[in-house]
């Protein structure tokens, strides 16, 4: 079979712009084809749904132990971090909470979280006009997470800063990177000194990572990084997941009347709101071997961008990718990656969803919001502010 040159595309994914508004380059990358080179970045790049989904499920060819970042110091910085293994250290790491993120515990967790949503979403209901993302889609997730990882309070006004950072580490080497290492840095320092056994709830999840040390099931410098991927990945997902509910629950009204009307649409309503704004925008791998991609090669040891926001858009595997439909099936959505990587607390991440969305359905018959003002992460697409003002049903 005769293959195919790698088409090019000259863009850059890390301007200002892009950041804002990355859609119209991801479309180029998805016209140029399956695969395309990004010489700005010295990097391959899937914007497709079916390779991007087809190659986050084979972690034999495209392994995640080189770092899933776009520059040596991040990918370095992370060794070891859950994200950035393949089996079987893979497999050990997320064996030491397993459980306790199965199913059935997650469930066990369902009337007190959404509890905690009736109480937030009623208390901003009374005032009238807030701040969604710092009022609502910060606070809740946070409380709820730290609490699980049993964090002590001192220190967790920080948690949100040093999550932005981890994530903006992994872009390309620049002046964005450079700012956002040193607060990676701070992050470990503090979970290594502040979060130490002795100083973690006790029955919490933190304690887990450190008694499944102690049982010899991982190595004991597993423990930081291990509590800094949790940490880090169980806030930003449903943050922006919710920020954005509200946005677009307020451009798109008739859906929110959809939704209030049919309860049971909330879960295709949260899966259509990852798809369409996808918060983790891409993760990297490295090839093991030389890869045929539709005709393509791409060489051993290629480093490919998965651009899962991408691929959530992608006209070859969603109709009307651009339109907002909460009747939708997107279940099959990669915004929580796919494969051995899948995001390990989704299911926490869609009981709080959800059950911020029950609580909304209950008391709000409409949103009105002003302009959105976005944060600029080198990774994760999400809202730094969104004020809003509701109308009570």
């Amino acid at each position: 079979m005769p293959t195919h040159p790698i088409p090019t595309v000259d863009i850059d994914l890390f301007t200002d712009e892009a950041l804002l508004d990355p859609w119209p380059l991801y479309q180029q990358i998805r016209d140029a084809g399956p695969l395309c080179h990004l010489p700005r970045h010295s990097v391959w790049a899937m914007g497709r749904y079916a390779e991007v989904r087809a190659a986050l499920g084979d972690w034999e060819t495209y392994s995640s132990a080189s770092g899933i970042g776009l520059n040596d110091v991040s990918n370095e910085a992370t060794r070891g971090l859950i994200i950035a293994t393949d089996p079987p250290e893979h497999d050990r790491l997320r064996s030491a909470l397993a459980e306790r993120l199965s199913p059935r515990e997650i469930r066990k967790l369902g009337e007190d979280i959404r509890r905690r949503a009736a109480e937030l979403v009623a208390d901003l209901v009374e005032k009238r006009s807030f701040d969604t993302v710092t009022d609502l889609a910060q606070g809740f997730p946070l409380s709820i997470v730290l609490d699980l990882i049993g964090l002590p309070q001192e220190g967790r006004d920080k948690v949100l800063t040093w999550a932005d950072a981890a994530f903006s580490a992994s872009g390309p080497e620049g002046p964005r990177t450079n700012a956002a290492l040193p607060l990676l840095a701070d992050q470990m320092a503090y979970l290594a000194t502040q979060a130490t056994p002795d100083q973690l709830t006790p029955g919490s999840m933190g304690r887990a990572i450190y008694e499944a040390a102690e049982a010899g099931k991982i190595a004991p410098e597993s423990c930081v990084p291990l509590m800094s991927a949790y940490v880090t990945a169980g806030l930003d997902t449903t943050i922006n997941a919710i920020s954005n509910a509200v946005w677009y629950f307020a451009m798109y009204p008739d859906q929110w009347d959809a939704v209030r009307e049919d309860r049971s649409l909330i879960p295709s309503a949260f899966n259509e709101i990852l798809r369409i704004e996808s918060p983790v925008q891409f993760f990297c791998r490295v090839t093991t071997r030389d890869v045929d991609v539709e005709g393509m090669v791409l060489p051993e040891g290629s480093r490919v961008m998965m651009l899962y926001a991408s691929a959530n858009r992608d006209e070859r595997r969603w109709p009307d990718p651009l339109r907002f439909d909460v009747r939708r099936n997107a279940a099959e959505h990669v915004a929580f990656g796919y494969g051995m990587h899948g995001c390990a607390g989704q299911g926490l991440a869609r009981l709080e969803g959800h059950s911020i969305l029950e609580a909304l359905a209950d008391r709000v018959a409409r949103f009105e919001v002003g302009t959105p003002q976005r944060r600029i992460n080198q990774l994760i697409r999400g809202l730094s502010a969104l004020p809003t003002t509701v109308h009570a049903a």
